[in-house]
């Protein structure tokens, strides 16, 4: 036998792939450059998002014989919620409650504006005589030096104001009555209005309990927080809000008497009012009785009402509203603007009444649920307003304001002789 070894086995050919005839496609993705790609993904998520909130304002719209009498109980369950808390904390039964406060509330909040509609509508003609005197003497400054602004375009203006006061004196007074049309919708309304307050004051709690269960189950605690901070944030409106405006109404109502001017009652009461149009109502009521100082006593007697009512803002703004609605519930004067005007554009004056407390709401649940800590639910209370903003964490303090920075730049040692003494050591 031969030792030599016997030869390895030729391995087969591998087959050869068949030549490709058609050109090779990228995805239709891989085609579009990245910016349009984003761009487009963003746009059609935005249009699905607009045309949701279209149809949520669009059902409100529809709906706002039923919408506008819930959201006033809830007003009115906010001011007097706490309350019936309270009355129950000293061990009066809910329902004893419940029937007290309504009782003693709709006495109180219907006298009083009983008291104020009808001072201004008695006052209404005088009102509108000093209006349109104001405006005459208005038109005389502006046909004079400097302006000499011609006769024609400022003729017939008196004339078109007293006409549409004439015709709107019902929606000056009607308030928020004003999108009924009918009787019967006012009666409605204001059985609705009665009827909700009534169960949101006694059965408040198991109503939320209720209304918690269409929130996913992992996030329910979250959302029962953020429903508590928001309510509380209401409180802290509503309460800040009927404050500000008697406030409001007797600064003003004290430099008119001292000054002189006549029709004090109707303009403090249409002050009042005004009030709880944040920011718009405010400056319109304050140029009234600014023009009505002007007619009746002269330039120095509107000069002295502009810096009271500047003041009453001045106060009202730095002073009252921090310290009645805290952080929590503090917007933008350009959020409150816009929110009144389209406030005024879908509900009118009701609207105007709604919108900035929605928004208070929504800015105040938001943060609440977008917070990184938040506390359980029943640390929070829902009737008390410093319980309206999450707590923060310790581990992220807030950033000091300009006068914390200043402290720390003068206590702290130069980094110069940081690194000398630690070179040293």
């Amino acid at each position: 036998m031969s030792d030599e070894p016997a030869p390895a086995p030729v391995p087969a050919p591998l087959p050869t792939a068949p030549l490709r005839t058609t050109p090779v496609t990228e995805p239709t993705a891989d085609r579009i450059p990245t910016p349009l790609r984003v761009i487009s993904d963003l746009a059609w998520r935005f249009l699905v998002i607009a045309a949701a909130l279209g149809l949520l304002l669009w059902l409100i719209v529809q709906l706002r014989v039923v919408v506008i009498p819930v959201a006033i109980s809830l007003l009115l369950a906010a001011l007097l919620g706490p309350i019936v808390v309270w009355l129950v904390k000293q061990r009066v039964p809910r329902g004893i409650a419940t029937v007290l406060v309504l009782i003693g509330g709709i006495a109180l909040l219907g006298g009083l504006l009983t008291f104020v509609v009808n001072t201004f509508i008695s006052g209404l003609p005088n009102l509108q005589d000093q209006l349109t005197a104001s405006f005459r003497t208005l038109q005389d400054f502006l046909q004079g030096p400097p302006l000499n602004l011609p006769a024609d375009w400022l003729q017939n203006v008196p004339a078109q104001l007293n006409e549409a006061i004439t015709a709107n004196r019902d929606a000056l007074t009607s308030g928020a009555l004003s999108t009924a049309a009918t009787v019967g919708e006012v009666a409605a309304g204001m059985a609705l209005t009665l009827f909700s307050v009534i169960f949101f004051l006694y059965d408040g709690p198991q109503i939320w309990r209720f209304a918690l269960r269409a929130a996913p189950r992992l996030r329910r605690e979250r959302v029962d927080v953020a429903g508590r901070r928001a309510f509380a944030s209401l409180v802290g409106y509503v309460r800040a809000t009927v404050l500000v405006a008697i406030v409001d109404a007797v600064g003003i109502g004290i430099g008119l008497a001292i000054v002189g001017v006549p029709l004090v009652i109707p303009l403090s009461a249409l002050v009042f009012l005004g009030a709880f149009i944040p920011t718009v109502g405010a400056v319109l009521t304050g140029i009234v009785a600014v023009l009505i100082a002007l007619v009746t006593k002269g330039p120095i007697a509107a000069v002295i009402i502009l810096a009271v009512v500047v003041g009453v803002q001045q106060l009202e703004g730095h002073v009252l509203q921090p310290l009645l609605l805290g952080r929590a519930v503090s917007l933008h004067p350009l959020a409150v603007v816009l929110s009144v005007a389209a406030g005024v554009v879908i509900a009118g004056i009701t609207g105007a009444l709604l919108a900035v407390p929605l928004m208070a709401v929504i800015n105040t649940a938001v943060r609440s649920l977008v917070a990184p800590v938040e506390q359980s639910p029943a640390d929070v209370d829902a009737v008390k307003p410093r319980h309206a903003h999450p707590v923060i964490a310790a581990a992220e303090p807030p950033p000091p304001g300009w006068i914390g920075r200043l402290w720390q730049r003068l206590n702290s040692p130069p980094a110069k002789e940081e690194q000398t003494s630690g070179a040293d050591g």
